[in-house]
């Protein structure tokens, strides 16, 4: 029963946080690419950054394996961040990092929550380079600021709303699973249901109060 409890812990606090703490790798020809975000927690109506890393892949080790280390240099003019959210997108121009060879910046304004798209588009050296990219989700401003959120718009405040809404349905359709799964069971799913309800109970007693 305490393992059953933890895997449903495991899948309720993911889904509220909305947030991953982490970059993304990926490899185009012979290059190592990272991309994240600069500043954690990436909360929306703040300047940040997505932080672009390039260097050599070292034969003979698997990519998640692979740490960033001899970058790229020069590549301010050949590489750029073509950054989407839903059906808008801006160009981003990359600006070295001037301690760290082959770290870049695209520095951006992420005005929305929500999981936004990076194409990193140009040439590494001589290798032609067109991947999309997933940094971690932007979170809603309001959930960070104390005592009061400060100049929150009706757009954000809805997507934030959204977000909510659309993680605990997520939430809900891993309990219907493992209720599935553990037919036998009906205690456990039972609680992971008692959960989602006191989840959306606090979330409207909030915004009750908003």
């Amino acid at each position: 029963m305490k393992l059953k409890l933890l895997i449903l812990f495991m899948l309720i606090i993911p889904s509220l946080a909305g947030i991953a703490y982490a970059h993304t790798i990926d490899s185009v020809g012979e290059y190592r690419v990272e991309i994240g975000w600069m500043n954690e927690p990436i909360v929306s109506g703040e300047t940040n950054a997505i932080e672009f890393y390039v260097s050599p892949l070292e034969p003979g080790i698997e990519l998640e394996d692979q740490v960033f280390q001899n970058g790229i240099t020069g590549l301010k003019n050949t590489v750029k961040i073509k950054l989407i959210f839903k059906d808008e997108s801006i160009v981003l121009p990359l600006s070295p990092d001037h301690d760290i060879s082959g770290k870049y910046y695209a520095f951006v304004n992420p005005t929305v929550s929500g999981f936004y798209q990076a194409n990193i588009l140009g040439t590494i050296v001589d290798t032609p380079i067109s991947l999309s990219m997933h940094p971690p989700k932007v979170a809603e401003r309001s959930y960070i600021e104390f005592p009061e959120p400060s100049d929150i718009t009706i757009t954000q405040m809805t997507d934030g709303h959204t977000a909510l809404i659309e993680d605990l349905n997520d939430l809900k359709e891993s309990v219907d699973v493992l209720e599935e799964t553990q037919s036998n069971n009906v205690g456990y799913a039972g609680i992971g249901v008692g959960v989602i309800g006191i989840i959306i109970a606090v979330i409207a007693l909030v915004k009750s109060k908003n």
